[in-house]
C-alpha cells in the first residue's frame, strides 16, 4: 500500500497538475489573479496545434496498421456506449429529469481535449511513449457521444428539439478542425516538418501548458463557487465517480486490443474526461430547455478538476499494472 501511495504522489508532483492546483487555490481564497482572455486563447490554439502537428508526425513514423484502426475502433464504440452508462447512472442516483440527464451524459461520452494533453505532457515528464495516433482517436471521440445523447433525449423525453443540431456545427467545431488539421499536416510533412517547428511545438510546449492549466484551475474553482448551489450530493457523487467508470471500460478495452501503458493511459484519460466546449455549444443548439449550468459545472467544476489532480495519476499507475 505505501509503494502504490508513493506512485500516485510521485504521478501528481509535477508542475503542470500543481499549476492547476494553484489555479484553485486562487479562486477558492477569492484572489484577483487572471489570464488575459486573449492569451488563453492563443494558448488553447497553440496546445492544439502542438499536439496535433507531433501525433500526426508520430503516426507517419509508424505507418497505417492494424493497431491503428482497432484503437480507433475501441475510441469510437466507447463515445457511443459511455452517454448510455452516464444517462443510467444519472436516472439512478440523481432527480435529473430525462432530458437534463441526457444532456450531461452527452459530455461524458466526449472528451476534454486539455485534459488530453495534459495526460500526453505527463507522459512526456514520465519518460513513457505513447503512440501518435491516439490524437486521432481522441479527434475521433467528439462527435459520437452527441448523437448518443440527442437519441436518448429524443427517446426517453420526447423533445422534438432532440437531433436538431447541424452535423455541419459538429464537425467544424474549432477545436476539431484544428486538431485534426495539424494531425494531417505533421503527418503530411514528416521530419522535414518537425524539424522546421520543433523549436515551437516542443520546447515551449510545457511552460505553456503550465500557464493554460493554471488559467484553467482559476476557472474551474470559479465555476464551482458560482454554481455550487446546482450540485446535489448524488450529482457531485456523479461527476467523481463516471470518469472511474469511463477510465475502467476503457483499460478493459484497451488491455483487450493489446495497447502499451502509454497508449492505454491516453485511452483511459479519454474514457474519463468529460467536454466543456464542443458538447455545451451543441446541447445549446440541439436541447435548449436543458439546464446549461448543470452540466457545466458538473465537467468543469468537478469532473475536470478531479481528473486533472488525482485522476491522472490514479490512471497511468492502473495502466502501468496492466
Amino acid at each position: 500500500m505505501t509503494q502504490i501511495f508513493h506512485s500516485l504522489i510521485g504521478n501528481l508532483m509535477v508542475p503542470t497538475i500543481l499549476f492547476f492546483v494553484l489555479g484553485l487555490i486562487a479562486a477558492a481564497v477569492r484572489s484577483d489573479l487572471s489570464i488575459p482572455e486573449g492569451a488563453a486563447k492563443f494558448m488553447s490554439l497553440y496546445l492544439l496545434l502542438a499536439i496535433g502537428f507531433k501525433g500526426g508526425h508520430s503516426l507517419a513514423q509508424h505507418g497505417l496498421s492494424a493497431d491503428v484502426f482497432a484503437a480507433l475502433g475501441a475510441g469510437l464504440v466507447l463515445s457511443f456506449l459511455l452517454p448510455f452508462i452516464a444517462y443510467a447512472l444519472l436516472r439512478s442516483i440523481t432527480r435529473l429529469n430525462p432530458l437534463n440527464a441526457a444532456a450531461v451524459a452527452g459530455h461524458y461520452g466526449s472528451i476534454s481535449i486539455v485534459t488530453f494533453v495534459a495526460a500526453s505532457s505527463l507522459l512526456d515528464l514520465s519518460g513513457i511513449a505513447s503512440d501518435g495516433y491516439m490524437v486521432a482517436v481522441a479527434a475521433s471521440m467528439e462527435v459520437p457521444a452527441i448523437l448518443s445523447a440527442l437519441w436518448i433525449a429524443h427517446r426517453f423525453s420526447g423533445t422534438k428539439e432532440a437531433g436538431a443540431v447541424p452535423m455541419r456545427d459538429l464537425f467544424a467545431n474549432g477545436s476539431v478542425v484544428l486538431l485534426t488539421g495539424a494531425f494531417v499536416i505533421g503527418m503530411l510533412t514528416q521530419d522535414k516538418g518537425m524539424e522546421m517547428i520543433a523549436p515551437f511545438v516542443v520546447t515551449p510546449f510545457t511552460g505553456i501548458l503550465c500557464l493554460f492549466l493554471l488559467d484553467m484551475g482559476l476557472s474551474a474553482g470559479r465555476s464551482l463557487l458560482r454554481n455550487r448551489h446546482l450540485l446535489s450530493a448524488g450529482l457531485f457523487a456523479f461527476g467523481l465517480m463516471m470518469p472511474i467508470v469511463g477510465a475502467l471500460l476503457a483499460m478493459a478495452l484497451g488491455t483487450a486490443i493489446g495497447l502499451q501503458t502509454g497508449s492505454l493511459f491516453l485511452l483511459m484519460v479519454l474514457s474519463a474526461s468529460a467536454s466543456y466546449i464542443a458538447v455545451p455549444a451543441a446541447m445549446k443548439i440541439a436541447l435548449p430547455q436543458a439546464e446549461s449550468g448543470i452540466y457545466l459545472t458538473l465537467s468543469l467544476g468537478v469532473t475536470f478538476p478531479f481528473n486533472i489532480t488525482l485522476g491522472l495519476p490514479l490512471y497511468l499507475w492502473l495502466a502501468g499494472l496492466v
